[in-house]
């Protein structure tokens, strides 16, 4: 059950957002934030990534620098206060949580958002606080990827420590393997303006399904808002994300079994406030922890959960960050979903065709190609970004699973491959 921590207040509230660049979701908050009648600052690294329209309620921060980016907001919110700090991304976590500690708003701890990361810093804590997850070595520059590979046990997966969206994350069967997928990962991370000799994690594979945990804090208390299958494996060799229904069809006990590792994971990266994203293994040894992020689930995805009457994720995260009322505010009884539309290769986008007849298909709300023609478009595990999102409701889940893939089906990618 969601409950608020104070009262609806009637005069204007000011909420600062924290957008990178490259973000689907700006548009989605803006629009949370008129529903709620809150006016909006956006703070993000370039000048061109805000709207035209912000009449001098806008700030350019350095995201990569948490410390300056916090820094500068306190400093703005010093002539401009502002009632709550919130990151739509990944990027902007980390200086949200600094800026809203400094300004006594809500937040989560610096330190504990921090770990979320760096994979390594949350595996140490985690490990720390005896949660399940997979086994796992800290691989540096000289270190011997195929000998850490056995250690952990075959087959692992090889990852970086600061990259998302499954970006570089490559499974590898043997200790050759491993040691060509560390050489791949580190190519990824210079490719991505990261440090290519920074330590790499190689894990343990867990056999089995996983699921997402969509989330939010109150005080350390997790209300666990949506359970996502992913029905498409997520065996590699690349771990390629499409398909996210919910509710879950896992049994009762599990489902039971996969909050209560949540809640674990999180206390034990020390979380408090505001939106969890989380990634379990359900396998034939239990649930195990694969990721815990100090934010909501990414792209366009959200789109896929409504609550109360019609609420919005985005909407649900800046009433708990503005400490309004979240009664009532359960997620919707039908079955939804969204399909991130893979790119199936590497080069640069011609067309995508079909995408009348995907909107077409019975139970489809929604198809948002968001690359557009002309453009370059990269797979994984080198690749950032999908090709779009299909979103579906229907009266059960596997009817929002049969509808996902009809239209995906429906849908010609056209891409030109250099030759």
């Amino acid at each position: 059950m969601l409950v608020g921590h104070g009262p609806m207040i009637g005069s204007v509230r000011r909420v600062l957002l924290l957008l990178p660049t490259g973000t689907y979701r700006a548009g989605d908050f803006v629009l949370a934030a008129a529903r709620l009648g809150v006016e909006v600052v956006v703070a993000s690294e370039h000048r061109q990534a805000m709207a035209a329209s912000m009449e001098g309620r806008a700030l350019v921060v350095p995201l990569h620098r948490p410390e300056a980016a916090a820094e500068a907001i306190v400093a703005f919110a010093a002539d401009h206060p502002v009632d709550a700090v919130v990151a739509v991304d990944e990027q902007g976590v980390q200086p949200a949580a600094m800026a809203a500690e400094r300004l006594g708003l809500v937040h989560n701890p610096p330190p504990a958002v921090a770990a979320t990361r760096n994979k390594v810093a949350s595996r140490r804590a985690l490990e720390a606080a005896g949660v399940p997850q997979p086994r796992f070595r800290v691989a540096g520059t000289g270190d011997d990827l195929g000998r850490l590979a056995e250690e952990v046990g075959l087959p692992c997966v090889v990852k970086p420590v600061s990259l998302s969206a499954s970006r570089g994350v490559i499974r590898a069967d043997d200790p050759q393997a491993a040691v060509a997928a560390g050489r791949r990962v580190r190519a990824i991370l210079d490719q991505a303006g990261e440090d290519p000799d920074g330590p790499l994690l190689v894990e343990h594979f867990l056999p089995g399904a996983e699921v997402a945990v969509e989330g939010l804090l109150h005080g350390g208390e997790l209300d666990v808002l949506a359970v996502f299958d992913k029905p498409d494996p997520l065996d590699g060799p690349y771990f390629e994300e499409t398909i996210y229904v919910t509710p879950s069809r896992l049994a009762a006990a599990v489902l039971h079994e996969v909050h209560a590792l949540v809640a674990a994971a999180v206390a034990a990266l020390g979380l408090t406030e505001g939106p969890v994203h989380a990634e379990v293994r359900v396998g034939p040894d239990g649930c195990r922890v694969v990721e815990v992020a100090a934010r909501s689930i990414g792209g366009l995805c959200s789109r896929a959960l409504r609550f109360g009457a019609g609420v919005s994720l985005e909407e649900l995260i800046l009433r708990h960050a503005l400490g309004l009322g979240l009664e009532g505010m359960q997620r919707e009884l039908r079955a939804s979903g969204v399909m991130m539309i893979p790119i199936p290769r590497s080069g640069v986008l011609v067309e995508v065709r079909g995408i009348e007849a995907a909107r077409a298909v019975e139970g489809i709300e929604g198809v948002e190609i968001t690359v557009t023609r002309g453009r370059p478009v990269q797979a994984l595990p080198e690749g950032d970004r999908y090709l779009g999102f299909l979103f579906a409701r229907a009266p059960t889940p596997g009817q929002v699973e049969a509808a996902l893939r009809q239209a995906h089906a429906c849908l010609e990618v056209v891409v030109d491959t250099p030759r």
